[in-house]
């Protein structure tokens, strides 16, 4: 990990943290709130919202795209910089920046590194751990997921967008998510998400869907488990709906660890 860090920047104005993880320098781009005010005392403890890009991104692109530090300027956002990777759908070759699919591939060089990036976060800064929280775009989803299955205890909910975990990597634990699809996508078929859909409400014991008040577009399946799951739905492709992170942002603030 580099050296100690400067006083927290003004609003949305990002640092670029770094990390040696196993020996391999890696990087993330971290958004912080504001500091307190001369008068306002000392920081509170800021919620946590990693958020990783799809295969071939940046943390630049998906500080762009996703703009969750827009949506919830008074948490920690961390936009981490992926790899190249073999892809599970395109890119076989491995030239494109992306996550680990599953638990034991690639040496679980990004498990390690979210490790890093969170012990770090939690001794630099003011952190609520009972409300950290992780989201992605398709590969970014699906490494999500996976962090929903090696790290549930870490976590409040989930957003993945446009993803499904790899075969054999199913969470295990109840969680609270929110889960954006899109019905024509080419590449993570609408078919395999409502899939992994119907596992997922399995897993968290929910009833029947009913409009969620967060957002009419949206469906909420309450749970018995206090793990509800919510969907949004829309008729676009594999791209990230501009819309998606003001919702994911909704969902996360209404959800704490006990």
């Amino acid at each position: 990990m580099s050296g100690g860090l400067d006083a927290a920047p003004a609003a949305a104005i990002p640092q670029v943290r770094e990390w040696t993880v196993n020996g391999v320098k890696r990087e993330a781009l971290v958004y912080l709130p504001p500091p307190p005010t001369p008068t306002g005392g000392a920081a509170k403890p800021a919620p946590v919202i990693f958020a990783f890009h799809g295969h071939g991104g940046t943390m630049r692109h998906a500080a762009r795209s996703f703009a969750l530090h827009e949506q919830w300027p008074e948490a920690i956002v961390v936009y981490p910089q992926g790899l190249n990777t073999v892809g599970q759908i395109t890119d076989p070759e491995g030239k494109k920046s992306g996550w680990q699919p599953k638990v034991g591939s690639e040496g679980d060089r990004d498990l390690a590194f979210f490790d890093a990036m969170y012990a770090s976060l939690c001794k630099d800064y003011a952190v609520d751990t009972k409300r950290v929280y992780s989201t992605g775009h398709s590969n970014g989803g699906g490494f999500t997921y996976l962090l929903w299955a090696a790290r549930p205890k870490v976590f409040a909910a989930f957003g993945p967008v446009a993803a499904v975990p790899a075969m054999g990597n199913f969470p295990e634990t109840a969680k609270p998510v929110i889960h954006v699809a899109a019905r024509n996508d080419p590449l993570v078929k609408f078919a395999w998400q409502e899939r992994t859909l119907k596992r997922v409400r399995r897993l968290n014991d929910c009833a029947d869907g009913i409009p969620w008040s967060g957002d009419k577009r949206c469906t909420l399946y309450p749970s018995e488990t206090a793990a509800p799951v919510v969907t949004y739905i829309h008729d676009g492709g594999h791209s990230y709906p501009a819309e998606a992170s003001e919702l994911i942002a909704k969902f996360f603030k209404e959800h704490a660890l006990p």
